[in-house]
């Protein structure tokens, strides 16, 4: 289980690198425009926005890697938990389809994370 907790979290951070990307790199480029079904106006509207909300995702990114390279359970549980309640809300409030890609791929990984055993550690001599 600590294996699939690994790689779920590894996906949720990849998932996550792509939005920053996307968000702050093609929202008002023809791929954005076409994956979010916009007009050139309303992306060049929006795309402040958006590069804000980019950056938010990269924290994201930031938080569960640091979870993964320290080993902690708790800074991966919180920034899994981040992940959803923002997956959650954007998928009530902009995008159905959020839930499924954000909310439910965080909500596997903080499943998995939960019932993973912890590594075991050596006595201290």
């Amino acid at each position: 289980m600590r294996m699939i907790s690994l790689v779920l979290v590894v996906l949720v951070a990849l998932i996550h690198t792509a939005f920053l990307v996307l968000e702050m790199f093609y929202w008002n480029h023809p791929v954005g425009r076409e994956i979010f079904n916009m007009t050139p106006e309303v992306s060049a509207s929006s795309a402040i926005l958006a590069a804000n909300q980019g950056l938010y995702n990269g924290f994201l990114v930031a938080g569960l890697i640091w979870g993964l390279v320290s080993g902690r359970r708790d800074v991966k549980v919180f920034f899994l938990v981040c992940v959803i309640v923002a997956g959650v809300y954007g998928g009530l409030t902009a995008k159905t389809t959020i839930l499924y890609s954000q909310a439910l791929p965080g909500a596997l990984a903080l499943l998995a994370v939960l019932f993973a055993r912890p590594a075991r550690t050596r006595p201290h001599l």
